[in-house]
């Protein structure tokens, strides 16, 4: 086993991380389980490479802006979402798991309403994804999305809101959301800078009433 420990100048930290290799797939779902009450710690894991890291407040801040975001729209649009945060995502069979910053399901929020175990083997996988990658983790997650077959991702890297849809090749940008089309990178973009800007309340009630007028 090799061990990489990596951080940010103090200045500028975005996260602190771990890298480990040689990791079996049965002693990261075991640090799963350790690791679950302990808030911040973030897990991802591709082929016995095992990726420790905690996010800091900027990271924090935009991945719940755009959260707020999703459930403010969909609740004006009475669009139906089952929201599962931060859940870690997996397949034993692909010996790869990752925690979304954000993850929702929308187009099969009825396949999964009321349940408390998905099992990505039978189940859909969520809806959208949102990735905020504001620090230069080590552990490429774009290609772990894909393989359990998350169709969309919105992906922001500090200055630009980035949609991502999955298709054969991987990953490519689109202008228009899959999951929630009445949204645009453009609107989004718009909202997420917005919300730097002002208080997160009176924020969020502008979006509302933005969400009511379309």
């Amino acid at each position: 086993m090799v061990i990489a420990v990596q951080s940010q100048p103090s200045s500028e930290a975005l996260a602190s991380r771990m890298v480990l290799q040689g990791i079996s797939w049965q002693t990261y779902r075991a640090l799963v389980r350790e690791l679950e009450p302990q808030a911040g710690k973030r897990l991802t894991y591709d082929n016995s490479l095992l990726e420790i890291w905690m996010p800091l407040p900027p990271h924090e801040i935009y991945k719940r802006r755009l959260g707020r975001l999703i459930e403010i729209v969909t609740e004006v649009l009475n669009i139906e979402i089952a929201s599962l945060s931060s859940a870690t995502w997996s397949r034993a069979d692909l010996a790869k798991g990752v925690e979304a910053d954000e993850c929702y399901y929308i187009q099969n929020e009825a396949a999964v309403r009321g349940r408390l175990t998905i099992d990505l083997t039978v189940d859909p996988p969520p809806d959208l994804a949102i990735e905020i990658d504001i620090t230069s983790l080590s552990l490429p997650r774009l290609p772990i999305y894909a393989a359990l077959g998350i169709p969309e991702v919105w992906q922001f890297d500090g200055e630009q809101v980035i949609f991502l849809q999955l298709n054969q090749d991987g990953y490519s940008q689109v202008s228009q959301s899959i999951a929630l089309p009445r949204l645009t990178q453009d609107v989004v973009q718009h909202w997420l800078m917005q919300s730097l800007q002002m208080g997160e309340t009176s924020w969020a009630k502008a979006l509302r009433r933005w969400a009511e007028s379309v």
